[in-house]
């Protein structure tokens, strides 16, 4: 059976308000960078506020900036490569790999699972129950019960 038609099936949506009700799509992250060259922080912010549905104000750490953004726009990992690519220096701490490699993963994962369909986890079986009582099947003895159970 097709994923369209079970779905179909089964009265579910998906794709109609793709994302809109889901909470936790809007980030507050921050990135560091390394203390040279000095002004990075000042720079970053000017560059990153020129971005469309994203904000960027410096951190309390002297060396951070925080930003937040719609997961659904904006990435950490797409950010922190666009500033590398501009030239900016990140911090490259083993702590701050950690931090940044489970971020990147999770949000991968989340945009993963707002861009695929609603899982039929619970109504699967009504599905199937549907199909197999709207096709011909064979499986049904038109004999009357009577004749059936006659010895």
């Amino acid at each position: 059976m097709r994923r369209e038609t079970a779905y179909k099936l089964a009265g579910r949506r998906h794709g109609e308000n793709h994302g809109t009700s889901v909470s936790g799509l809007h980030k507050q992250r921050e990135i560091r960078f390394r203390p040279l060259p000095p002004n990075q922080v000042d720079q970053a912010c000017s560059a990153l506020r020129a971005l469309k549905g994203l904000a960027a104000r410096p951190a309390a750490r002297s060396d951070a900036i925080c930003v937040e953004y719609s997961i659904v726009e904006y990435s950490l990992e797409s950010l922190e490569k666009a500033l590398t690519d501009a030239g900016f220096h990140l911090d490259n701490s083993l702590l701050t790999k950690l931090m940044r490699a489970f971020i990147y993963f999770a949000e991968d994962t989340q945009i993963h699972n707002l861009r695929s369909p609603e899982r039929l986890i619970k109504q699967s079986n009504e599905v199937y129950i549907k199909v197999y009582d709207h096709h011909p099947h064979g499986d049904r003895d038109e004999t009357p019960r009577e004749l059936r159970e006659y010895k």
